[in-house]
């Protein structure tokens, strides 16, 4: 499924909160709208039925291989 773009305009002390709680939850802004939007949507009842699941961000995870050295 393709993901949708955005332009969002937000105030600028909104958006610096928005980039302190992302980075104490070690998320993207982009990811931290989108959770807490997922997260209200649902506490509404109004959450889409077919609305897949975040995407998983950052570094995969490790799977055997190389140790390191």
């Amino acid at each position: 499924m393709e993901r949708q773009s955005v332009l969002l305009r937000l105030d600028p002390a909104v958006h610096a909160a928005i980039a302190r709680w992302a980075r104490d939850d070690l998320r993207s802004v982009n990811a931290q709208i989108e959770y807490l939007l997922r997260r209200e949507l649902t506490a509404a009842g109004r959450a889409p039925e077919r609305a897949g699941p975040l995407p998983r961000r950052g570094r995969p995870p490790k799977t055997g291989g190389l140790s390191p050295q």
